[in-house]
Order: C-alpha cells, then sequence, then structure tokens
C-alpha cells in the first residue's frame, strides 16, 4: 500500500521518457500554474470562510430557527437538524461541525444521527462550490447555476427526510 504513490510517480516518469518529454520542465510548468490558480481562487475562499465564520459566532441562524423548536420538538427532531439543512449548501466544515454535535449528542445509531449522516450524503456545498470553482474562471453570472444547485440541495433535504423516515422507522 506505501508503493503506490511512488509507482504511479515512477510510471508517469516513464510514460514521459517513452514519449520523449521533458518531464521536470513539465512539472515545474505545472506548479506554476497551480500556484497561479490558488492565488486566483484565495479572494473567494476567503471571503466566503469570513462570512460563514460571522454568521455562525453570531447566533443568529439558530435565534432565526428557534420559532420552529416546539414544532421539531413534537417530532422528536432537534435545532440542530435543521442548521445543518441551512448551513450544508454554505459549508461543509460547518456542516460536519453540527453533525459531530448531533452525534455526540444523540448517538451514531439514532434517527436523529441517521437522518443527519443522509442529509450530509444527499446534499452538497453549493455556494462554496459557485464561490470557489466560478471565482477561479472569473465567471460572475451564477444566478441560474446558484437557483439549480440551491433547489437541488433542497431536494436532498427532503429526500433525506423522506429515506430516513423509511428506512429507520
Amino acid at each position: 500500500m506505501n508503493y503506490i504513490i511512488p509507482l504511479t510517480i515512477l510510471g508517469i516518469i516513464i510514460y514521459g521518457a517513452c514519449k520523449k518529454c521533458n518531464t521536470y520542465d513539465l512539472f515545474l510548468d505545472g506548479a506554476k500554474e497551480g500556484i497561479s490558480t490558488i492565488f486566483n481562487i484565495l479572494p473567494s475562499i476567503l471571503a466566503m470562510v469570513f462570512a460563514v465564520n460571522i454568521f455562525l459566532k453570531s447566533g443568529v441562524l439558530y435565534y432565526l430557527l428557534s420559532f420552529l423548536e416546539p414544532i421539531l420538538e413534537a417530532h422528536n427532531l432537534s435545532l440542530e437538524i435543521l442548521a445543518m439543512a441551512f448551513l450544508r449548501p454554505i459549508s461543509g466544515s460547518a456542516s460536519l461541525a453540527i453533525l459531530n454535535s448531533i452525534f455526540s449528542i444523540y448517538g451514531v445509531d439514532s434517527f436523529m444521527g441517521f437522518l443527519a449522516s443522509v442529509m450530509e450524503g444527499a446534499t452538497d456545498t453549493t455556494v462554496y462550490v459557485l464561490a470557489l470553482y466560478f471565482g477561479s474562471i472569473k465567471i460572475t453570472k451564477i444566478k441560474y447555476a446558484l437557483k439549480v444547485g440551491l433547489f437541488a440541495d433542497l431536494c436532498g433535504i427532503i429526500a433525506a427526510f423522506i429515506i430516513s423516515l423509511i428506512f429507520f422507522n
């Protein structure tokens, strides 16, 4: 298992030698291009991380969702699952932190743990993906991609609830 990466690199070097390419120069060109890509996407990533951290640390999300707590408790759900559903399209690390919190409070074998796991797998970090990938290639018109991505996330959240009710109960 420890030999996979060295064998892959050796295979690339041998392939480059067979094609009579200067593998080292091509590697350096790729590394330079990678560094320029990092500098192009860094502002988008920093802005996204900064905004998400301010939003989470302020407690606004839990305050806005707190009126739904009696309805959720009547169905044996907690406010964390709604917070996770709301934050998953925005930030993968924030939703993973909430998932970890759900696991530690309710357990991984509970309905909440099962629902949170299915929700994590059925949705994507749409806003992060748009900020990162579209920002890296300077696309600014993201209106339709955002709508479709958020709609897909909503479908994933609804599907997570349905699948969890079918398979867990």
